[in-house]
């Protein structure tokens, strides 16, 4: 099994030879060419996940040309371009025309493994977008976003209005429900979408590095920088840059990405040439910034300007209508990709995931569908394939019941979980009594218990 195909073009046979064996040992299938004619003739053939070129090639043509034929017949395929003659005009332009890194010579071995790793990666999202839905869909959420919830419609409405303008978005929302999706459905909604989404996790990143990977840097301006490199703003000029967990960020770094946000131009690390970017900026955070404000922990002005569209998500325990949607959802996804032949969910075990308090959320839920499907022994998800105190139904905490009746202890979860399906079923109450899987006798008798009774008009 291999990691991927590589068509590994140089003119320097002594290169591409110790390359294209390097390449090998990493487990990737290789091909090496060392003429643009000849890698013409190798993509008309088969078909590569990725092109890795050098610049300056034999014949009629170099890497630029050959970047030019693989985005207009080879699309599929990621390009990487190297040299030993680089400027940041020249990588500027290569990342414009669609390459998606530009790298200089000598080459590091880690540094061009990465890069490598980068490029499929982002190959495999791209496939991925390909097969989304490209129409909003209230009832089943946008794109890959799953939801019929009131506060998920409420989303999608705001989304469908703001895709489409230069407005710079916060999104908040606690860990694991999905914010990375919702800042790719703005920009894939966006008249950007045919240009790269760039995703930074600004807390993965110690400071001096976070500069550099946003800033890009020039040779010489710290220790281990050989040659420039292109920061990930530049990268996203013309399309959308997301930065992710952006409470994270220093002081100092604050400074820098105010400044970016009012001016849209920076200099990179140790260089003195000033960079203008057209850049749609998304930025994400599972913190509270105006406690961060208080506390003088984030900067005053900067959460003004970042705050122009706040995209709030709402965590998991607040939209349990949606988790049989969503648990549907992952099965679909796990059953696909696994060719596993799990079918569905037995009541017991919805009714434990509806019980369950979701402190991950979303990616929690994803999870523990995941674990089900590739360790059930049946072709139906039950409680005995769900994790832990989640396959016993729960522990009963003595101190929440205030000494109380079972009953009236299970009378809080009935009553969110009903309301939950009215609402996401606009307060209907034979499309409610459907959803939660019982007459609407029944229903009716609950909401009167429950203090449900809806005073307006009610469509029935």
């Amino acid at each position: 099994m291999t990691n991927g195909s590589v068509l590994l073009v140089d003119d320097d046979r002594h290169i591409r030879e110790s390359m294209g064996e390097w390449l090998c040992s990493l487990g990737y299938k290789v091909e090496v060419t060392g003429t643009f004619t000849q890698a013409i003739e190798q993509l008309e053939k088969g078909t590569f996940d990725l092109v890795l070129a050098d610049v300056r090639l034999e014949d009629d043509g170099d890497g630029f040309d050959l970047l030019a034929y693989c985005r207009e017949h080879r699309p599929e395929a990621a390009v990487i371009l190297i040299t030993g003659y680089g400027t940041v005009d020249m990588a500027m332009e290569a990342i414009r025309m669609g390459a998606f890194d530009f790298l200089t010579k000598p080459l590091i071995d880690e540094e061009l493994e990465l890069a490598i790793e980068r490029a499929l990666s982002q190959r495999e999202v791209i496939e991925e977008n390909k097969n989304l839905k490209t129409q909003l869909d209230l009832r089943f959420g946008m794109e890959n976003i799953v939801g019929q919830n009131h506060h998920m419609r409420r989303m999608f409405d705001m989304i469908d209005s703001v895709a489409d303008t230069k407005a710079t978005i916060l999104i908040t929302g606690e860990s694991g429900t999905g914010k990375s999706l919702v800042a790719r459905a703005i920009h894939r909604r966006s008249c950007r979408r045919d240009k790269a989404f760039v995703e930074v996790a600004c807390g993965a990143l110690p400071e001096n590095l976070l500069e550099s990977e946003l800033f890009g840097h020039v040779a010489g301006a710290f220790t281990g920088a050989i040659g420039d490199k292109i920061g990930k703003f530049l990268q996203a000029d013309g399309g959308t840059i997301f930065l992710d967990e952006i409470s994270t960020a220093s002081a100092a770094m604050q400074v820098k990405l105010l400044r970016v946000l009012q001016e849209f131009e920076f200099e990179p690390v140790g260089g003195t040439t000033t960079h203008k970017i057209d850049t749609r900026v998304i930025l994400a955070t599972n913190e509270d910034l105006t406690e961060a404000v208080a506390d003088g922990r984030f900067r005053q002005d900067l959460f003004y300007r970042i705050n122009v569209i706040n995209v709030e998500l709402p965590a998991l325990r607040e939209r349990l209508g949606d988790i049989p949607l969503l648990a549907e959802h992952f099965l679909h996804l796990v059953t696909e990709e696994t060719g596993r032949k799990t079918t569905g969910f037995t009541d017991e075990a919805l009714a434990a995931l509806q019980r369950h308090r979701w402190p991950g959320n979303v990616r929690e839920l994803q999870n523990i569908v995941e674990r089900a499907v590739l360790l059930g022994k049946s072709d139906t998800i039950g409680l005995e394939d769900l994790p832990g105190e989640m396959s016993l139904g729960g522990p009963i905490n003595v101190s929440h019941t205030g000494g109380r009746s079972l009953k009236d202890a299970l009378a809080g979860p009935e009553r969110q979980i009903i309301l939950e399906v009215l609402e996401m079923n606009d307060w209907n109450r034979h499309e409610t009594a459907e959803s939660l899987g019982i007459n609407r006798t029944t229903l009716y008798k609950k909401m009167k218990r429950l203090g449900l009774e809806e005073t307006r008009h009610v469509t029935t």
